[in-house]
């Protein structure tokens, strides 16, 4: 299937253009400004790649935290690392020496893990979400409701669900032409980006990302507000306000990743879909933003609003500062 997409694309001039290669172009309109852009991306990538590695062996060194929030936070953590790993490599080499090019099976692979990893992102979220609603309405069952054959099991769906949802579109695109460009206006292989190259029939690749799309948002964020609309009237039942602040204060971590991610996915949805006069660049600009961003943000926020995880970065990185003093001395 990927040497049929390769010897199906025809590049501009048929002469000097590998015809098995895409090239993704950047930021169109922005190219003056793509060495000053590659700062922000460098540093969101490394504070995802530090962030994410330091919740990982947190959690990983401090039995107390072997927890279902915990060990969820670790899967948000590893998927985040991944969808990083995918995406920042190229977009700095195309920010900074403009090396767009990239082989169709290459371009297809990272298409899928992309798009796979975003939507086992949101399945996280929603499991996180129902890990709170059983914490707080149903606080008795807690252990016996999230057992850790239970945590496996969401864990394997959560792979499972993003992987089966992706694994039509590189097939789905396999089967199309690409007779007038393969130049790809974007940052990085993003399925419409580049289904908007062929020249046949591209409705069951439209259909189906939009069907997918709607999946996942959708019915993610659906079930996550009535998670939280069901905690809400739990709460609200409570005859303490203490009780209240405490009960509430436990979502507050999650609530904030949830805006963090969903936040950008929206937007850079609902202009992908509907904004057709909104600049190209800003379509890109938001595609980006989706991706970089909370990876980047969902460590520092875990890390801020949750103690138990606080205190024991700060103790790791005390202890640590002690051993380089000793070690000096």
């Amino acid at each position: 299937m990927w040497s049929t997409l390769g010897h199906n694309m025809e590049s501009p001039n048929h002469t000097d253009v590998d015809p098995s290669v895409f090239f993704l172009l950047g930021i169109p309109g922005l190219e003056q400004f793509h060495l000053w852009l590659s700062l922000p991306v460098c540093g969101l990538g490394t504070a995802t790649i530090v962030g994410n590695i330091t919740i990982l062996v947190v959690v990983a060194t401090e039995p107390v935290l072997h927890k279902p929030v915990y060990l969820f936070l670790c899967m948000l953590s590893t998927i985040d690392l991944a969808a990083s790993v995918s995406t920042v490599p190229k977009l700095l080499a195309i920010l900074w020496c403009g090396a767009g090019h990239i082989s169709a099976s290459a371009c297809l692979a990272q298409m899928f893990f992309i798009h796979a990893f975003c939507m086992m992102e949101s399945t996280v979220l929603l499991a996180m979400a129902f890990d709170r609603y059983v914490a707080i309405c149903h606080p008795l069952h807690y252990a016996t409701i999230l057992t850790d054959t239970m945590i496996a099991r969401i864990g394997v769906a959560v792979v499972m669900r993003g992987s089966l949802l992706m694994l039509p579109c590189p097939f789905l695109i396999g089967r199309l032409n690409f007779c007038q460009s393969h130049v790809i206006l974007h940052t990085y292989c993003e399925h419409m980006a580049v289904v908007k190259l062929a020249c046949g029939d591209t409705r069951p690749n439209r259909v189906y990302g939009l069907t997918a799309a709607l999946l996942v948002i959708g019915v993610d964020l659906f079930c996550i507000g009535l998670s939280y609309a069901l905690i809400a009237q739990a709460v609200l039942r409570l005859s303490s306000c203490e009780a209240r602040s405490k009960a509430l204060g436990t979502c507050g971590s999650h609530v904030c990743v949830i805006l963090i991610s969903y936040t950008p996915a929206l937007f850079s949805f609902f202009t992908h879909r509907f904004g057709h006069h909104v600049p190209v660049h800003i379509h890109i600009l938001l595609a980006n933003v989706y991706l970089l961003f909370p990876p980047a943000l969902n460590p520092v926020v875990y890390g801020v609003k949750t103690k138990e995880i606080h205190k024991r970065v700060v103790r790791v990185f005390q202890s640590g500062q002690g051993t380089g003093i000793k070690a000096s001395e």
